[in-house]
């Protein structure tokens, strides 16, 4: 690490001011700044000393999705092999090159899967840090301020929202559309009123409906088909496509005959997150492992999350009360509601994230409810669009603001009332 700390104090001069290349000082400091901690510190008083910055805060976020990430491509190869019909070898690129690991192609096999998943997740983790780490170096320099770490966790939750098998230039254009609409032209990190990464799907939703939709996903490989993988309709698709009953119980039927290649789809397999979908966000286990982390380095806001699931809860057991002979969503109860979808998913790392969310301690219990609220009306009220996680946080984004101001006008209004008695 001396070797490496006396090479860049020697190229320091280079890009300082009045350097050579002094335009290029936040592409410097920037990799400066990933090898080591600044070396200015403040003496004493008044300054505030913390051990805690913005660096250690997104690598907290980035552990915090490990669970997720090392779970979602075990199941991207699971799902492949589990659709496989015996003695049956996929196609493509990906399966050739596990073929010639030796790795072969069985469910049972927990490293062929994973590396099987990581070769779809790898390509589109690439392209998503190329393009919008291109774009976070590109506009520092134009502004000429240091390069914000903010991208380093929306170029993780990026792959994580998206299925698999996503074409990697829309992965780039859409990159590039949610860094540069969602969060540079407001000003860069922290002046941001959309989370970047849900602005990233938003686009793909609605620019690229086929790929990419919001009740079809990637699915396993079905030996009838000459890829990969093909998109079928979601769990969640698939709940909202059932027959209602007089008794109100078709979803215990439904869901418990549901299959995917040939095997019945239990709530624990959803738990565990053994189902098709977007890359990151089956794992429901491992979305509350990433919670838990988030909770203990007090990272994210425990308000928002209680106060989401107390939303989505809420509405639930109204809809599951008044019963509905038309549409089977509103007879699903929460405990399936929790594990479908992007729930649980959105919950822990979308509508925490601190930028673009309430401040004021109230009003995070308002922003969570409204997410949680919203996110089942979506999908409940919503038929051609079954999960409404990703739309409820960026509408609650746009209310975030006028939230935290209401709370701060009534506190001032009872301040000032009791300063007049």
């Amino acid at each position: 690490m001396k070797f490496i700390r006396t090479l860049f104090d020697k190229q320091a001069p280079l890009f300082e001011k009045g350097g050579k290349l002094e335009v290029f000082y936040p592409l410097f400091e920037a990799i400066e700044s990933f090898h080591f901690t600044p070396g200015k510190v403040t003496d004493g008083a008044p300054h505030v000393r913390d051990a805690v910055d913005l660096k250690r805060i997104m690598i907290t976020v980035v552990v915090s999705l490990m669970p997720a990430i090392f779970l979602g491509l075990w199941n991207i190869g699971y799902q492949i092999n589990s659709g496989l019909a015996p003695g049956v070898t996929p196609e493509g690129w990906r399966a050739g090159l596990v073929a010639a690991l030796g790795l072969g192609f069985s469910p049972a096999s927990f490293l062929a899967c994973f590396v099987h998943g990581a070769l779809y997740f790898l390509p589109v983790l690439i392209v998503t840090f190329m393009v919008g780490g291109s774009i976070e170096v590109a506009v520092a320099i134009i502004r000429k301020h240091d390069v914000n770490e903010g991208f380093f966790v929306t170029g993780f939750l990026i792959p994580l929202i998206l299925p698999p098998t996503i074409p990697l230039w829309q992965v780039a254009l859409a990159t590039a559309f949610g860094v540069v609409i969602g969060k540079e032209v407001f000003g860069g990190t922290g002046m941001n009123i959309f989370n970047p990464a849900l602005v990233t799907r938003a686009f793909l939703y609605f620019a690229y409906p086929i790929q990419s939709s919001g009740d079809k996903v990637w699915v396993a490989l079905n030996p009838a088909q000459a890829a990969d993988g093909f998109s079928g309709a979601t769990l969640l698709a698939r709940v909202a496509e059932i027959p209602p009953v007089a008794d109100g119980q078709a979803w215990q039927t439904a869901v418990s005959t549901m299959q995917i290649n040939g095997k019945a789809v239990s709530w624990l397999d959803a738990f565990i997150g053994w189902i098709p979908g977007s890359m990151g966000e089956t794992s429901t286990l491992a979305c509350l492992v990433g919670a838990a982390i988030l909770l203990i380095t007090g990272v994210a806001s425990w308000r928002i999350m209680v106060s989401m699931v107390a939303g989505a809860l809420g509405l639930v057991l109204l809809m599951n009360a008044a019963g509905s002979q038309t549409n089977e969503l509103m007879n699903l109860p929460f405990h399936w509601h929790f594990v479908l979808g992007g729930f649980a998913f959105g919950l822990v790392f979308m509508a925490t994230e601190p930028v673009t969310g309430t401040y004021t301690e109230t009003g995070k219990y308002i922003y969570g409810f409204g997410i949680g609220v919203m996110a089942i009306l979506i999908r409940a009220l919503n038929p051609a669009y079954p999960e409404g996680v990703m739309l409820a946080i960026l509408f609650m984004n746009i209310l975030a603001p006028l939230i935290d101001y209401a709370v701060v006008s009534q506190n001032i209004k009872r301040r000032a009332a009791r300063s007049a008695i």
